[in-house]
């Protein structure tokens, strides 16, 4: 690779990176004239892959791109082991059956994002079931001292609070060294909090006598509550398989302060033209290319358009269904008719919602929870906004 190229390359490569063991070791590496083996082991410990997934593997389709060849680990293995990374409790492990469903999706979703012409797919059963049952773990252990293991930051913090690290969790950094060793990665990817199992695995290929992997770790990406690291559990995720509409939405819904960090992990927009934009244009254009790379360019044109009529224009969407209010209603508090039409839950939570300013007839706010017939009796039809996304169309019977 020519040195332009290279120094190209390593700067894409860079973006959005917390470690990188080391630079000039991974100069070398794509200076020689092979593909290299770029390994991301990923554990099946839920069905759905969300935004935060995509960090590591939108840097794994990178080195695709660069011609070279990702090895992407299941760790069907190692999911029933549970990895000790970033937790404070011991995590829940899970069966055969759980992992076998959740594999296929992972498998499915990732796609999205790798080119699986380019993938070169393992389940590392195939090599830690024969070192456990074969006796080369205990070989393999007597270069590993507790104190290696120990040294992590999250079993010392564990162990001031005094609680509880098994056996498996102590054992966890083994088994996902060994993938190194058994695959022969060059590279491997993965979040900022794996940091130390990707160090554990340069040092098993050492002792195996393989040519240590260079490590790059990627920042976990904070969720849309712009508190929390995005997961499933916290309820602050984007999932892959989210429709288009609610992709596009919850985009849309995070705060200015995120969207650098969304563009620089998800995107390989020009950082400086982003900063250049209005934030509202900034969240469109980042809502639109997420959605176009997994709804493709139709839907995110038409989500673009929907948020555009719907929030900036304030009008119905066309599905907005209609509801016809006659004499009966007109006489009904504004928190009783809501209920009524199934756009609040309750009165009180209706209430709520008009208290707030989030109950719109035609773009104005209603001012309180006055009789229906004096703000609609003068209309023969209006558009009424409950919170972000409720719409109806009030037509009189």
């Amino acid at each position: 690779m020519a040195m332009d190229g290279l120094d190209e390359a390593l700067a894409r490569l860079r973006r959005g990176c917390v470690d990188l063991v080391s630079e000039e070791e991974l100069r070398a590496k794509l200076s020689a004239a092979k593909p290299l083996r770029i390994k991301l082991g990923v554990d099946p410990t839920s069905p759905d892959l969300h935004l935060g997934h995509t960090v590591v593997l939108n840097k794994l389709r990178l080195f695709q791109d660069l011609g070279h060849t990702a090895v992407l680990i299941i760790g069907d293995f190692t999911a029933a082991v549970g990895d000790p990374s970033g937790r404070d409790s011991t995590r829940p492990t899970l069966t055969q059956t759980e992992i076998r469903v959740n594999a296929k999706t992972y498998q499915e979703q990732a796609f999205k994002v790798l080119d699986p012409a380019r993938v070169e797919l393992r389940f590392n059963s195939e090599w830690l079931d024969p070192y456990v049952r074969q006796g080369r773990l205990l070989e393999g252990l007597k270069s590993c001292t507790v104190g290696q293991l120990l040294a992590r930051e999250d079993f010392q913090t564990r162990m001031k609070a005094q609680g509880p690290i098994t056996m498996l969790e102590l054992l966890y950094p083994v088994f996902q060294g060994y993938d190194s060793v058994a695959v022969r990665a060059d590279v491997e990817l993965g979040g900022n909090d794996q940091l130390f199992n990707l160090l554990f695995g340069r040092q098993m290929q050492k002792n195996s006598g393989q040519p240590p992997q260079c490590i790059l770790t990627l920042p976990l990406l904070v969720g849309s509550d712009g508190r929390r690291k995005m997961s499933k559990s916290y309820g602050n995720h984007i999932a892959l398989n989210d429709p288009a509409r609610d992709m596009f939405g919850k985009v849309m819904r995070l705060s200015d302060e995120l969207m650098t960090g969304y563009y620089e992990l998800l995107t390989d927009e020009d950082l400086g033209a982003v900063r250049g934009m209005h934030p509202m244009e900034a969240k469109k254009r980042l809502a639109g290319l997420l959605t176009a790379r997994y709804h493709g360019p139709e839907a995110a044109a038409a989500e673009r358009e929907f948020f555009d009529k719907t929030f900036s224009q304030h009008k119905a969407p066309e599905e907005a269904p209609e509801f016809r209010v006659g004499p009966e209603e007109l006489g009904l508090a504004w928190s009783v008719l809501l209920v009524k039409m199934g756009a609040a839950p309750s009165r009180k939570q209706a209430q709520r919602l008009i208290a707030q300013g989030a109950v719109r007839l035609s773009g104005e706010a209603l001012k309180e929870d006055s009789a229906v017939s004096a703000s609609l009796a003068p209309l023969d039809s209006a558009t009424l906004k409950v919170g972000k996304h409720g719409f109806y169309r009030l037509t009189k019977a």
